[in-house]
């Protein structure tokens, strides 16, 4: 990647060693992420515990994902992206010590909430400042491509935990953290070597500061070339504002359903009617999602409102199927997988493109909070679902998460039609009608 990304192209920009440092370090933060949020469900197999009980473990997750969330995304917009880096990554090193030695209920429900506090403050907090600090002309290819490290994450979390399967659950557990460990020391290598977000330090009146953060990690030349090529792009293409309302709502619907509709098959599904195919469930799903992420690497040529549209279209199409056919899959699970890797395509496509978006229509002065609120509500909602469809039978369940996925398209439909293209190499001053 870094060889393609850094040669000269006709719009001035250049790739340099301060991007793949920092393109690393969001990426590795998508999959730490996205590895703490799936080791609810594979910690649901580490004490007993009844269905009430396992439920809470499930719904674990997001509520302390989303008390991260509400804490960083302000946090981040007060003290700057790269503090709050720090103060996340601090909590993951004691997070993942103690769950290694967390060998009742009560303790795993205690360290895991550590993590995933840091977890959903960590992922706002890359949400905003990748947008921020990366060229304008792959600004979406990255974004992009970080996320698709969530795929990853939850991968790796499912793979570690099958190969550790026929072992006692200490051990298990104890994979599961070292992992972890060893990929949160080269996170603080690659956060070491990326700057505070240059664009944050403007807005917040740090001019000397931003002066220096620029002469260390990009050279003068070089940000001077980006900032002239972001004025005459803005110039070039008259900014056309959206409201707070329709961003609000498009970027809330589309959220939730992408949270939703993706846990509920992914994360829930197996612990409520599957229990032994969990791991493997969250693996291909997981799987599917990684391979197709690479998309990725177009992102910046695609529109986001056609790309919106279509990801949730499709995922629609495939959650109508799967309802419609429960009572064959549900005998026949190599039907099962076949529509699972088929809807996990689509799901991917909406979730990149979505979360791509939530992040980048917001002013740099409250993108944080814009952001967090949005992923609060929506991953909020996301653990209602989760207790409301604790007693469903297959077929019922199905069908409450075919409604989820008719309200992401109802979002994905609102900003096709009425709001602003924020792709195509947009920059991102234009995509959030930020003067």
């Amino acid at each position: 990647m870094e060889n393609d990304l850094s040669e000269s192209h006709s719009n001035g920009e250049r790739w340099t060693r301060t991007d793949t440092w920092a393109f690393w370090s969001f990426g590795l933060g998508m999959l730490l992420e996205s590895y703490i949020f799936g080791m609810a469900s594979i910690a649901t197999n580490w004490a007993p515990m009844p269905k009430s009980l396992q439920s809470l473990l499930l719904a674990w997750a997001p509520i302390w994902l989303i008390i991260g969330i509400m804490v960083a995304g302000p946090l981040s917009d007060r003290i700057g992206r790269k503090n709050t880096f720090y103060s996340t990554m601090a909590l993951y090193g004691i997070g993942a010590i103690g769950i290694a030695f967390s060998h009742t209920y009560s303790l795993i429900l205690l360290f895991l909430a550590v993590l995933l506090f840091a977890a959903g403050g960590e992922m706002n907090t890359i949400m905003a400042a990748s947008h921020e600090m990366m060229p304008t002309r792959h600004r979406s290819k990255t974004m992009f491509l970080e996320l698709n490290f969530i795929n990853l994450g939850g991968f790796l979390l499912a793979a570690v935990s099958l190969l550790s399967i026929y072992n006692s659950v200490s051990f298990q557990r104890g994979m599961v953290a070292v992992t972890f460990i060893v990929v949160l020391f080269v996170l603080l290598l690659a956060r070491n070597r990326t700057p505070e977000s240059i664009r944050w330090l403007q807005r917040k009146g740090y001019t000397e500061r931003a002066k220096i953060e620029i002469l260390k990690y990009y050279g003068a030349e070089e940000y001077a070339r980006r900032e002239s090529i972001v004025r005459q792009s803005v110039a070039a293409t008259p900014t056309r504002k959206t409201s707070v309302a329709l961003r609000l709502f498009v970027t809330i619907t589309t959220a939730f359903a992408g949270t939703a509709g993706f846990g509920l098959m992914t994360y829930v599904l197996g612990p409520n009617y599957f229990k032994s195919l969990t791991a493997t469930i969250i693996l291909v799903a997981t799987g599917t999602g990684f391979i197709s992420g690479f998309l990725g690497i177009w992102a910046d040529q695609i529109s986001r409102k056609t790309l919106l549209l279509i990801g949730y279209g499709g995922t629609f199409i495939m959650t109508l199927i799967i309802y419609l056919t429960t009572g064959e899959w549900s005998k026949d699970l190599t039907v099962f997988w076949i529509l699972l890797v088929a809807l996990n395509v689509f799901v991917n496509i909406s979730y990149l493109t979505e979360d791509t978006l939530k992040s980048e229509v917001w002013p740099t002065n409250t993108r944080g909070t814009y952001t967090a609120i949005v992923r609060f509500i929506s991953i909020g909602l996301y653990i209602v679902t989760i207790y409301m469809s604790q007693n469903y039978g297959l077929n019922e369940y199905m069908l409450f998460n075919l409604i989820v996925w008719i309200i992401g398209l109802a979002g994905a439909l609102a900003w096709y039609f009425a709001g602003v293209e924020t792709g195509k190499g947009t920059t991102l001053e234009s995509a959030s009608g930020e003067d």
